[in-house]
């Protein structure tokens, strides 16, 4: 489950990194220059990016390293790796370099979900899965204790919650998963000195989050049930902070997520659906928060864009 970079003595071989069933062969892209590149990062600060990768090979191959060359990162999340172990580390260590610690799970499912945690800090403890047995072979839930600049313990948590499909068990699924999310992240929040959820949560919580909501208030992603639950994330109950909105304000998106059909890109007709959710005392450490868009359609590495934040300590 976890290992460092540039520890380990084997490497898969090229064959084990051939294109995989999750994406079509593409030719290497050329750099791509973001917009965000070597963007400042304050002296203390912590900067943390969450991404689904929509794949890992696949977003290896479009070019994820270049977004992430000169991006300051302490700590990077990514949901739907979809891969085995030694292709997840072998392939962070080519985006990230060597010296990052990396735990990750992965689904029973092959070619399904998966979800990774890599950082520059040391995890102290790592944990897999949410607490309900049902789950803990799906890779959609670990979570790291890691020591915050300040020296208390900061818990980052991965998750990829599902997608879900009215009136399927898929939908099921995703109702008992959140549930569990309602039983959990008080429990983090009691016990922890900081803590952060982090990851693609299928969720739109309000009209701001997603273009076209009249369209979809009966589609899994936005309906009220769904809504609901996080209308208790981030209410008083559960108390938690939605820190991209805290520090967007009431603005539409931005978004994080565009189909990959039609001009939903470029149009900018996408849904805000990735999340970086804090514990108070977290959340009011975050000063800055972007998702960094791709420049255009073709030069994206996932459906997904990442959402980075900074935490000054």
């Amino acid at each position: 489950m976890a290992g460092r970079i540039g520890d380990r003595l084997e490497r898969v071989t090229s064959a084990d990194t051939a294109p995989q069933p999750d994406s079509q062969p593409e030719s290497q892209p050329a750099p791509v220059v973001h917009a965000n590149a070597n963007a400042p990062k304050a002296e203390g600060a912590l900067r943390l990016a969450t991404v689904n990768v929509n794949g890992i090979r696949a977003a290896h191959r479009k070019g994820m390293g270049a977004w992430f060359a000169g991006r300051g990162i302490d700590i990077l999340t990514l949901q739907e790796v979809r891969a085995p172990k030694e292709i997840v580390e072998n392939l962070l260590e080519e985006i990230t370099g060597q010296n990052w610690h990396v735990v990750e799970t992965e689904a029973a499912a092959k070619g399904r979900a998966g979800v990774a945690i890599a950082t520059t800090l040391e995890p102290l403890q790592t944990r897999v899965g949410i607490g309900d047995s049902y789950f803990d072979d799906s890779g959609r839930w670990i979570e790291t204790d890691l020591t915050a600049p300040d020296g208390k313990t900061l818990t980052v948590v991965s998750a990829y919650v599902h997608s879900g499909d009215v009136g399927t068990p898929k939908q099921v699924d995703k109702y008992r998963f959140l549930d569990e999310m309602v039983r959990h992240l008080p429990e983090l929040r009691a016990t922890k000195d900081y803590a952060v959820l982090t990851g693609d949560l299928n969720v739109g919580h309000t009209t701001r989050d997603i273009k076209n909501w009249k369209g979809n208030t009966k589609k899994a992603g936005f309906l009220p049930e769904e809504r609901a639950y996080f209308d208790r994330f981030f209410g008083e109950e559960i108390g938690y902070v939605d820190v991209a909105r805290q520090l967007a304000g009431d603005v539409e998106g931005p978004y994080t997520w565009w189909s990959m059909r039609g001009q939903a890109f470029d149009n900018d007709t996408g849904w805000r659906i990735d999340y970086q959710a804090a514990t108070p005392e977290l959340a009011a450490k975050a000063t800055g928060a972007v998702v960094d868009r791709a420049p255009s359609w073709n030069t994206r590495f996932s459906d997904h864009a990442p959402l980075v934040v900074d935490y000054q300590f």
